[in-house]
């Protein structure tokens, strides 16, 4: 990696998507910072781990001094990390309601907060934050994560306003399904029912994603801010 090769700090990178685009940036000559609660799954000269909770407001300011310190500022902050619970609104514990929302909303906005700092600094960067079209859907069984990514995407709206004259924009992504742990438990029947209501009617890739957080991060995008962009199409 030279000087000048582009940071991006990958939460969740341990595996699934964050792990994709972790690779995927790699292999791009990128400067990868990722974190989950696991040990790395990546090695690379390029990538740098951390195992950190990011419901944990102060090891999140820990752990981003110490990688801000070693690494830089990150030219780009992929928002990934997020936990699901597939269950009838009326069987769902409080136990599992709070894991959800302190995993989807606490530790985005720790991690948009903190790394938003350095990036004020530097008069310059990207945020995208992970949604899912169980929000616009309003998938039933699934109201505690359609609920916290309806939060994910108001704070993104009202963090692009904040930081917008600073260089800074912050977006979201909603991928439809993609092969990955959140969709353990989910039947064959019910994910073709829930294709049957995207306009492309497929699994994601994870190329479908990296295609938008490249977007997302190129140069030229530096006017679009505050939106959300869902995968699969319209819906039903």
């Amino acid at each position: 990696m030279t000087d000048s090769s582009p940071i991006v700090l990958i939460s969740g990178s341990r595996k699934g998507i964050g792990r994709a685009l972790a690779e995927h940036y790699l292999a791009r000559n990128w400067m990868v910072v990722g974190c989950s609660r696991g040990a790395a799954s990546i090695a690379h000269d390029n990538y740098a781990h951390y195992e950190v909770d990011i419901t944990d407001e102060t090891r999140v300011i820990a752990f981003l001094r110490d990688a801000l310190r070693e690494h830089g500022t990150p030219y780009a902050l992929l928002n990934n990390a997020g936990i699901a619970a597939m269950n009838a609104l009326t069987l769902t514990p409080g136990k599992t309601a709070w894991g959800v929302m302190s995993t989807n909303i606490l530790g985005t906005f720790y991690l948009i907060r903190e790394t938003a700092k350095g990036m004020i600094r530097q008069r310059g960067g990207r945020i995208v934050n992970f949604t899912s079209i169980a929000r616009p859907l309003a998938l039933e069984g699934e109201a505690v994560y359609a609920a916290s990514k309806a939060a994910v995407e108001s704070l993104t709206q009202s963090a692009a306003r904040e930081f917008g004259s600073h260089g800074i924009t912050v977006n979201a992504v909603g991928p439809c399904p993609v092969r990955t742990d959140l969709l353990n438990g989910v039947s064959e029947k019910a994910l073709g029912s829930l294709q049957k209501r995207q306009t492309i009617q497929r699994l994601a890739e994870f190329s479908d994603i990296a295609n938008v957080t490249d977007f997302f991060l190129r140069p030229e995008s530096s006017m679009i801010t505050g939106q959300t962009l869902y995968l699969g199409g319209a819906y039903a």
